[in-house]
């Protein structure tokens, strides 16, 4: 006879989350009845339940995540492998121009600097290293008793934040206070254009004879007398350049600029230059102070105006020749003594006023010099600072 109704049997239940054990009733009935053997509980753990909620939020992440991948898949990828491979199996309307594929993934790879953030440039590297077509100021000694001369002035313009570039062609000596800080270009962002201009002319890219006509789209408000021409009046580039410089005509500059290549091709002269920290970023007039420069920069242009193997000699006598009639004679000019020549560009947009040029003396010393100053909107005391601090350092280039 089965012994198991005469004996114990442990059985397991589960009450709540403790296991618990007890001890079988034996089995009353007389012997040699049927015994039913004892029914043993299931060992299971219980079910967690899951919540409605969190089921629908996945469900909802998966959905948008795939309708995502829809998207790009359907609407942008075919668009953008249109616009990488077109070029490369379509016939171009313009055979001349030759487009680079190398640089399709990091299209701004060639850039010396290509952002500005907290007032300093980013250096995103170059794709080639070749040689800057510019040469370097050949520096020597630093004019401390000048530095101090000028900085002894500024308290008297407590509202003026200027940068001075001074640099001797005889000696290589220098004078330099915030040098390399960025400022606002304002009208000497016309300085590379003009440059760049005659560049372009010497590759036969065009030539002063050329003529362009002016549309609305070239109009701009500020410093010029081109804007209140007559639509599609026609002009040379000869008489653009010499009114973009003599007059700091705006209209004439977009105009020039266009004929170029727009902003980028000025921008890529600068960087084959070995400049880098000047930049192009919007036309004419830039009154936000977006087209930016520094001291020493414009210093580096100026000086190779007269590099023979930067410039020609017809390039060298035209620009001397625009920049030896600026109109504006009221800033470091008016700190010059009499006699002194003076080639330069003025540049002035409220916030900002400068001025940039080559001085010769009448006893012939020859010196660069570049002043700018930040300063509260149309505040006399920019032009103030300018003058005076031209004059120190007219009075003290003569007398050394």
């Amino acid at each position: 006879m089965p012994e198991l109704a005469r004996k114990y049997e442990e059985r397991y239940y589960y009450y709540g989350e403790q296991r618990r054990t007890c001890t079988a009733i034996p089995d009353r009935r007389p012997f040699g009845q049927n015994v039913v053997p004892v029914k043993k509980y299931k060992h299971t753990q219980p079910k967690r339940q899951r919540h409605a909620k969190a089921d629908k939020d996945v469900f909802i992440a998966r959905f948008l995540g795939i309708f995502l991948l829809l998207t790009i898949g359907i609407f942008i990828l075919p668009s953008a492998f249109k616009n990488i491979t077109g070029s490369m199996f379509t016939k171009s309307p313009y055979p001349k121009i030759k487009a680079e594929y190398r640089n399709i993934v990091f299209p701004t790879l060639n850039y010396i600097n290509n952002n500005i953030f907290l007032n300093e440039l980013s250096l995103n590297g170059t794709a080639s290293k070749k040689k800057a077509l510019m040469k370097e100021l050949p520096v020597s000694g630093e004019l401390t008793d000048l530095e101090n001369s000028i900085k002894n002035i500024m308290p008297m313009y407590p509202a003026i934040h200027p940068a001075v570039f001074v640099w001797d062609y005889d000696s290589g000596n220098y004078a330099d206070i915030n040098g390399e800080e960025i400022f606002p270009a304002a009208s000497i962002i016309k300085i590379p254009v003009l440059i760049q201009l005659f560049k372009s002319i010497e590759t036969k890219q065009l030539s002063l004879y050329d003529s362009m006509e002016l549309t609305d789209y070239y109009r701009a408000e500020g410093s010029g007398n081109l804007q209140f021409k007559a639509e599609n009046s026609t002009y040379t580039i000869d008489y653009l350049a010499r009114i973009m410089i003599t007059d700091s005509d705006n209209s004439a500059t977009n105009m020039l600029m266009s004929k170029l290549g727009s902003m980028t091709d000025v921008n890529q002269g600068l960087r084959d230059w070995g400049i880098k920290r000047t930049q192009v970023k919007t036309w004419l007039p830039d009154m936000q102070g977006t087209n930016y420069t520094t001291a020493k920069d414009l210093a580096k242009m100026l000086y190779n105006i007269e590099n023979p193997k930067f410039l020609s000699d017809d390039s060298r006598t035209k620009i001397i020749s625009y920049m030896s009639h600026v109109k504006n004679n009221r800033l470091i000019q008016a700190g010059l003594g009499s006699g002194a020549s003076f080639i330069h560009k003025t540049g002035d947009i409220g916030k900002m006023l400068g001025d940039a040029g080559v001085v010769t003396t009448p006893n012939g010393k020859k010196y660069i010099v570049i002043i700018m100053a930040n300063r509260p909107y149309n505040s006399p005391e920019g032009k103030d600072f300018i003058v005076k601090a031209s004059e120190i350092i007219y009075n003290y280039m003569v007398v050394k």
